[in-house]
């Protein structure tokens, strides 16, 4: 059967790199290491320190999450083989769409798991702090901010993380002028690390009342929460902080105090603003890790060229400088300018299908180490 000698063919072709990324994945420490953390766990003062045991979980989890994965994908790489077989044996048509779903499953598996090997950079398991800032154009710049928010929180969803708003800031008539939020889950920023950039929206305009298409720029900022305490010193004299009134939709826990905490480095030019925690001295720590955090970033960008690696380029808010366009009339597409990943199904991005431009991204950069 036509049909099955394809899938038997295609599916040799994963043997081999199936194999290479168990072998990447080190599995054989990975299942020592978690027979010594359960072995800690199980002292009498582990869960005493709650630090501790909240990192120990998650390296547990983690490790076991890989382990279960691959062992899964070895066993599903045998039953399509052994589905194969019955279907060669009975010449039973029926089977065949069993057959490719449980294929078209399998690879899709594979897929993210070689994409999650390329996660190797130094923060890359880490929690994401993103900023967006809408661009010149008004209004309609504030709306696309606003719909640019609402599809990273639904890819988010979708994978599992959580949001957590630290400062928002409404637009004038409507969408966001500005909202910078923590996206929690592992392997966060490594995902997240290629959307930093300008992103261009190509539309007729629902504020137009000429019906006119027009484009709007919104910038997104990218960069690892560390939460470790960072060899950086901040001079009294070189930050001005202000205090100012929480606002916004950032959540209806934010109270309406002046308790929000805008940071301003006056040697850098870099801004951090956090207005998400309960109480002053709260937003104040935040806003401080955040400033530290992005400092550290920058003298290791200075000392070992870790740009690209780390935050990207920061480029103006305006035409020529998009790493991304969003077009919806008069066809639908989104387009990556660094990769040249296209998706048609616009309505869908939107509504957070990014998997294509981060995994086609991770692999661009991968190759790219590759050559240098």
């Amino acid at each position: 059967m036509v049909e099955l000698d394809n899938i038997k063919s295609e599916l040799q072709t994963y043997k081999e790199p199936l194999s290479e990324i168990s072998s990447s994945l080190r599995l054989e420490d990975k299942e020592k290491r978690v027979v010594e953390l359960e072995r800690e766990m199980e002292e009498p003062n582990f869960w005493d320190d709650s630090e501790r045991s909240q990192k120990y979980m998650k390296e547990l989890k983690s490790a076991k999450d890989v382990i279960e994965t691959v062992k899964g994908l070895k066993q599903q790489y045998e039953d399509i083989e052994t589905l194969l077989e019955m279907g060669y044996e009975e010449k039973d048509p029926e089977l065949i769409p069993d057959i490719q779903k449980e294929f078209e499953d399998f690879k899709s598996v594979l897929e993210n798991l070689r994409i999650s090997t390329l996660l190797s950079g130094e923060y890359d398991k880490n929690n994401a702090i993103l900023r967006l800032n809408a661009g010149a154009g008004g209004t309609e710049s504030c709306d696309w901010a606003g719909m640019l928010y609402r599809m990273y929180t639904r890819w988010a969803e979708k994978k599992g993380f959580s949001v957590e708003v630290l400062d928002y800031l409404d637009g004038e008539e409507a969408g966001i002028k500005s909202v910078t939020f923590q996206v929690n889950g592992e392997n966060a920023y490594g995902y997240l690390k290629s959307e930093k950039g300008v992103h261009r929206l190509v539309r007729i305009s629902p504020f137009n009342a000429q019906g006119k298409r027009q484009t709007s720029f919104t910038s997104l900022d990218v960069m690892p929460e560390i939460n470790e305490d960072l060899d950086v010193e901040i001079n009294d004299d070189d930050i001005r902080i202000d205090t100012y009134r929480s606002s916004g939709a950032g959540g209806q826990h934010i109270n309406k105090t002046s308790s929000a905490i805008r940071i301003t480095h006056f040697p850098t030019g870099i801004v951090v603003q956090c207005q998400n925690e309960r109480s002053q001295l709260q937003n104040k720590d935040k806003a401080m890790q955040m400033l530290k955090a992005k400092l550290y970033l920058l003298k290791q960008e200075e000392n070992a060229e870790k740009l690209s690696d780390i935050r990207g380029e920061i480029k103006d808010i305006a035409w020529g400088n998009q790493i991304r366009s969003y077009v919806m009339q008069p066809y639908t597409m989104v387009k990556d300018h660094r990769t040249l990943a296209e998706v048609a199904q616009v309505d869908a991005v939107m509504d957070g299908y990014l998997d294509p431009f981060i995994n086609a991204y991770l692999k661009w950069i991968s190759q790219d180490k590759k050559t240098d």
